[in-house]
C-alpha cells in the first residue's frame, strides 16, 4: 500500500512539474488569442477526472464483492439476499462512475471562453 501511494503521488508531481513544458505551444498559442490552451487543459483534466473516478469505484466494487462473497461463504441460506444486495450496491457504485464521465465529457465540450475569445 505504501509503494502504491508513492507511486502515486510521484506520477502527480512528475505531472504537474511538467505540463507547462508539454503545453508550452498552446500556452504561447492562448497568448495570442486562441483557446487551444483551454482544450488541452481540458482534455487533461477529463482524463485524470475519469481515472480518478473509475480508480474508486472499482476499488468500492472489488470490497463490495469481496465482502458478499464472504457472506454467502458464511451463511450459503442467505445468499439471496446478499446477492440482491449486491446487485444494487454495485449499480449505484458504478452509476457514480457514469457521473464522472458526463462530467468529463461536459468539461470537454463546452468551452465556456469561446464567445470571449472570437
Amino acid at each position: 500500500m505504501k509503494k502504491t501511494v508513492v507511486a502515486i503521488s510521484l506520477t502527480l508531481i512528475l505531472l504537474w512539474v511538467l505540463a507547462p513544458l508539454c503545453f508550452a505551444a498552446e500556452a504561447e498559442a492562448a497568448a495570442k488569442g486562441s483557446n487551444v490552451f483551454y482544450y488541452a487543459m481540458a482534455a487533461l483534466a477529463a482524463g485524470i477526472g475519469v481515472g480518478i473516478g473509475a480508480l474508486g469505484c472499482g476499488i468500492g466494487q472489488g470490497v463490495a464483492t469481496s465482502k458478499a462473497c464472504e457472506g454467502i461463504a458464511r451463511n450459503p441460506g442467505a445468499s439471496g439476499k446478499i446477492t440482491t444486495s449486491l446487485i444494487i450496491g454495485l449499480a449505484m457504485v458504478e452509476s457514480l462512475t457514469i457521473y464522472a464521465l458526463v462530467v468529463a465529457l461536459i468539461i470537454l465540450f463546452v468551452n465556456p471562453f469561446g464567445k470571449l475569445l472570437q
